[in-house]
C-alpha cells in the first residue's frame, strides 16, 4: 500500500523556486502533474501525499525526485505502519477522490459546476422534528390572523436552531432529514471536504456513499465489501501489516487494515439520500446499514434522507431536522452565489428585491429555490413581472426536474398520476381550503380531497379500504417527493409556503369549468387582503381578464356609493383635481388627493405614481419624506403645494412650527412636544408660496395674517415662544380658514372610525386594482381606458359617464 511520501524542507524550498522560475501557478502545475491544486498545496507545505504524484510533480518541474523527498521515510517498507500513519496514508490517498466528488455542486439549469466552498452557506439543524410537535391547530394559526391579515409565514412555529456540524459533533450518529432541497447533500458533501481538508475531524477518514449507488451496482455486495472495493481503486491493498502492540484486542489480529480503522472508529461514514433507494433494494440496504453500524458502532455516522419518505427506525441514531435558510443565510448564500459570478452589485439588487417582494422571499427560504431564483435573476436582473410564471417555474423544479435529472424512481402509488393530475389535485385542495381561510389543515381533510380525486380517475380501485390507503400514501408521496405539503404538527399539514397556496388557488379559479361564475365571486373579495396574491396571480394566469378587472372595478365602487359624506369628498377630490391644468392623467391626480385624506397620515403616494410614469419620475426627483414631514419642490405641481400645507398646516392633531422661512432655525423645537410638532419647510417667500394662484383678496388676508406675528429674530425667542403658546391655535385656524376658503383643501371632514376604515379600504382596492392592470396580464384597451377614466370617481359621476 502506497502510504505517502513528502518533500523534505529544502526539497520544498527548491519545488517552489522551480515553480516561481517556469512561470506557473500552482493551478496550472496542477494540470500538468495531473492531481488537484490541493494536492498541490500539500506537497509545498511539505506535507504527505501519495508517491506516484510527488513524482509527476517533480518530473513536471524537471526536478530530481529523489533529491526532493524523504527518500529514508520511503526505505523502511519493512516496517509496518502505526494506525495514525496508517489514517494519515489513507486520507492522503483518497484526498483527490474526495475533492473530485464533493468539490463541486452543480444542479437545475447551471452550466457549469461552481465550486461548493466557494457558495457554501452553513445550514441550521433542528433538534425536534417539526412533523413530530404535538400542537393544537389554534397554536400554529396564532401567527396568521385572517382579521389583521399581514403576510405570514407558515414556518413561523419553530425549534431552537443549531450549527449543523456542532450536531455531528454531539451526536455520532445522525438521520438528517429534509425537504426536498433542503441542501441534505450539500451538507453532507461540505462536511466531507472539511475532513480531508483537516479543518473538522482532522484524525478521521471522510467516506462520503451515495446509497443509490451502493444499492444499483453489480452482485449486491455488503456495505462493507462495497468499501473495501472503494479502497481498492483508492489504490489502498485491504491487507497489510500492523504493526505490534497497536491493538490491544488479539481479535484484530487477522484483520484487514480497512476493519481495523473501521474497528478503531476512525471514519465518518456519510451516507447520502436514503429515500433514493429503490423500493425493490430498500429493505436490503436498510438492514445492510444497521448491521454495518452496529459493528462498527466507534465510527461516526450521518444518514440523510427525505423527511416522510419513510418510517425508517434505527434504534441507535438521532434524528434531526434541516432548517429552512433564515434572512441571513439568504443573504450570505446569495452574496457568495453572485461572487463567483463577479458580479457583487448584482447581489445588492438581489436582496433589495427579496425586501420588495416578500412572496418571492418565501421560496428563497428553500435552498433549491433560492439556486432557481439565482439562475433567473442572474440572466435578466430582475424577476419575471408575471409573478405566475416565476411559480410555475418553482413548481417545475420540485414536481418533475428534480428528480428526473438525477434518475431517481419514486412509488408507483404516486407515479400513476400524470403531472396534470397532481397539479389538478393540488389546485383542487387549495381552493377548498383557502376560501375557508384554512391555512393548516387536519390529515383527515386532505385525505379526504385526496380521496373524492383519486375514485373517479381511470382504473381506480373504489374500495373505501383501497382508497384510504391510497390517499394516505398519495398524501406522504407528496410530502417527501415534491415537499409541496409539509407535516407542520402531528396530523396537521399546510402547503410548504403561502406562495404556493396561493398560486395552486388562482389555478383553480382560472381552470375551472365555471371559470366566469369562481371569477365573480373572487372579485368580490377584493377588500380582503389575503385574497390579494390571489387575485394578482389569476390575472397573470387568464387570457383575458376584462371579466375580472370589471368585476373588481365594481365592487370597488360599491364599497363608498351608500355613504353621503364620502361620496362629497369623491366629489370635491375630482372638482380639485379638474382646476390643476397639466399633462398628467386625472386618475393619477385624483389618487394623489386621496391619499391626502386618509387617516394614517403616510403619506404613501403609490396609487398616484403607479397610474403615471411621469409623476412618478418627477415625485421622486422632487419630493421625499423625512421625520415624518413632507418636503416638496413647489414649482413641481400645485396638488404637492397643497400636500405640504395639509401635511404641516391642517392637522389639527399637531401644532406646527415655522422654519426657516421665518427664520426660526433652532428658537422652536426644542422647548415644544416634538412628538407633537410637525416642521412647515418653505425655500420661498410665504405669502407667495400660500397665495400661489389665488386672487388678490387672499394674498391680503395671508399678509395681514403674516403681520399679526410678533418680531422673528432669534434674539426675542422668549417673547416668541410665549405669543405662540396665547395665539398658536387661533392663528392656526385663521391660516386654514383662509386657504381652505381660497384654494379648497383642507377641509375637517372629521369622519367616524368605520368611515376611515371604508375609506382605507377604498384606496387599498383600488391600489390592487391598478396592481392588476399594471402587471403583466392581458386586458383589452377598452376596458383600461374605462377603468382608469373612472377611478376614484363619485358614483354619481361614474353613472353620468356610462350613460353618455
Amino acid at each position: 500500500m502506497d502510504r505517502g511520501i513528502q518533500a523534505t524542507a529544502a526539497g520544498v524550498e527548491t519545488a517552489k523556486h522551480a515553480l516561481k522560475l517556469k512561470g506557473w501557478t500552482q493551478e496550472y502545475l496542477s494540470g500538468v502533474a495531473g492531481c488537484t491544486r490541493q494536492t498541490i498545496l500539500q506537497f509545498l507545505k511539505g506535507k504527505r501525499i501519495e508517491k506516484r504524484i510527488s513524482q509527476d510533480i517533480c518530473n513536471a518541474l524537471d526536478l530530481k525526485w529523489g533529491e526532493i523527498v524523504e527518500l529514508e521515510a520511503d526505505e523502511q517498507t519493512d516496517r509496518p505502519p502505526n494506525l495514525d500513519e496508517l489514517v494519515e496514508t489513507v486520507r492522503v490517498n483518497i484526498y483527490d477522490s474526495i475533492q473530485t466528488k464533493c468539490g463541486t455542486m452543480r444542479v437545475l439549469d447551471m452550466t457549469q459546476p461552481i465550486d461548493l466552498n466557494a457558495i457554501y452557506t452553513n445550514v441550521n439543524i433542528l433538534e425536534k422534528i417539526t412533523g413530530r410537535q404535538r400542537l393544537e391547530l389554534q397554536e400554529l394559526l396564532q401567527s396568521c390572523s385572517l382579521e389583521n391579515y399581514d403576510r405570514f409565514s407558515l414556518s413561523g412555529v419553530q425549534e431552537a436552531r443549531i450549527p449543523a456540524l456542532e450536531a455531528i459533533d454531539k451526536y455520532t450518529k445522525l438521520m438528517i432529514l429534509g425537504k426536498p432541497g433542503a441542501g441534505k447533500t450539500t451538507f453532507l458533501k461540505y462536511v466531507a471536504l472539511q475532513c480531508i481538508e483537516g479543518t473538522f475531524k482532522p484524525q478521521l477518514i471522510p467516506l462520503f456513499i451515495t446509497l443509490k449507488d451502493f444499492a444499483e451496482v453489480d452482485n449486491q455486495p455488503s456495505l462493507f465489501n462495497y468499501i473495501t472495493q472503494l479502497f481498492k481503486s483508492y489504490g489502498i491493498e485491504p491487507r497489510t501489516k500492523i504493526q505490534k502492540g497497536l491493538c490491544n484486542s488479539v481479535l484484530y489480529g487477522s484483520a484487514t487494515n480497512i476493519e481495523l480503522l473501521l474497528l478503531q472508529g476512525r471514519f465518518a461514514i456519510l451516507l447520502d439520500g436514503l429515500d433514493e433507494v429503490r423500493e425493490s433494494d430498500s429493505k436490503r440496504v436498510l438492514q445492510q446499514i444497521q448491521d454495518f453500524s452496529d459493528r462498527f458502532a466507534k465510527n461516526i455516522f450521518a444518514i440523510t434522507c427525505r423527511i416522510a419518505a419513510k418510517e425508517y427506525t434505527f434504534e441507535k441514531f438521532t434524528e434531526v431536522e434541516v432548517a429552512d435558510f433564515d434572512n441571513r443565510q439568504i443573504a450570505t448564500f446569495t452574496k457568495q452565489w453572485f461572487q463567483t459570478k463577479n458580479d457583487p452589485i448584482k447581489a445588492e439588487n438581489f436582496i433589495k428585491k427579496l425586501k420588495e417582494e416578500p412572496s418571492i422571499r418565501e421560496l428563497a427560504s428553500s435552498p433549491l429555490l433560492l439556486i432557481l431564483l439565482c439562475l433567473i435573476f442572474g440572466e435578466s436582473g430582475s424577476f419575471p413581472s408575471n409573478r405566475s410564471e416565476l411559480y410555475k417555474e418553482g413548481l417545475d423544479v420540485l414536481l418533475k426536474k428534480w428528480d428526473a435529472k438525477r434518475n431517481i424512481e419514486r412509488d408507483r402509488v404516486y407515479k400513476q398520476l400524470s403531472l396534470k393530475r397532481r397539479e389538478d389535485l393540488l389546485s383542487q385542495i387549495a381552493l377548498d381550503t383557502f376560501e375557508k381561510g384554512n391555512y393548516f389543515f387536519k390529515q383527515k381533510e386532505a385525505e379526504h380531497h385526496i380521496t373524492q380525486y383519486i375514485r373517479n380517475l381511470p382504473d381506480a380501485n373504489t374500495a373505501e379500504d383501497a382508497l384510504k390507503l391510497d390517499s394516505e400514501a398519495v398524501l406522504k408521496s407528496i410530502e417527501a417527493q415534491h415537499g409541496l405539503f409539509v407535516e407542520r404538527a402531528r396530523g396537521i399539514y399546510s402547503f410548504s409556503h403561502l406562495t404556493f397556496h396561493e398560486y395552486f388557488t388562482a389555478r383553480k379559479i382560472v381552470l375551472s369549468a365555471n371559470s366566469d361564475i369562481l371569477i365573480q365571486k373572487v372579485a368580490s373579495y377584493i377588500t380582503d387582503k389575503r385574497w390579494r396574491e390571489v387575485l394578482l396571480l389569476t390575472c397573470g394566469m387568464l387570457e383575458n381578464t376584462d371579466l375580472l378587472l370589471k368585476a373588481m372595478k365594481q365592487n370597488i365602487d360599491s364599497i363608498l356609493s351608500q355613504d353621503e359624506k364620502l361620496q362629497r369628498l369623491l366629489k370635491l377630490i375630482e372638482q380639485k383635481s379638474s382646476s390643476i391644468k397639466n399633462s398628467y392623467k386625472p386618475a393619477a391626480i385624483r389618487s394623489f388627493y386621496m391619499s391626502l385624506n386618509l387617516s394614517n397620515q403616510k403619506f404613501e403616494f403609490d396609487l398616484a405614481t403607479d397610474l403615471d410614469s411621469l409623476l412618478a419620475h418627477e415625485f421622486k426627483n422632487t419630493a421625499r419624506i423625512e421625520n415624518n414631514t413632507l418636503n416638496l419642490d413647489f414649482n413641481l405641481l400645485p396638488a404637492l403645494k397643497d400636500a405640504e400645507f395639509i401635511n404641516d398646516i391642517f392637522n389639527k392633531k399637531m401644532d406646527f412650527t415655522i422654519d426657516s422661512s421665518f427664520e426660526l432655525k433652532t428658537l422652536i423645537g426644542s422647548n415644544i412636544n416634538r412628538k407633537s410638532t410637525m416642521r412647515l419647510t418653505y425655500n420661498l417667500d410665504f405669502t407667495r408660496n400660500v397665495s400661489l394662484d389665488l386672487h388678490s383678496r387672499s394674498e391680503e388676508l395671508l399678509q395681514k395674517l403674516k403681520n399679526q406675528l410678533p418680531d422673528l429674530s432669534p434674539i426675542n425667542g422668549d417673547n416668541l415662544k410665549q405669543w405662540w403658546k396665547v395665539n398658536g391655535q387661533r392663528w392656526t385656524d385663521e391660516l386654514r380658514s383662509i386657504v381652505t376658503q381660497h384654494r379648497n383643501i383642507g377641509h375637517d371632514w372629521q369622519f367616524s372610525e368605520a368611515q376611515e376604515k371604508l375609506l382605507q379600504q377604498y384606496y387599498d382596492a383600488n391600489k390592487l386594482l391598478v396592481d392588476c392592470l399594471n402587471s403583466d396580464c392581458y386586458v383589452s384597451r377598452e376596458v383600461r381606458e374605462e377603468i382608469e377614466s373612472t377611478l376614484l370617481l363619485p358614483i354619481a359621476s361614474i353613472h353620468k359617464r356610462k350613460s353618455s
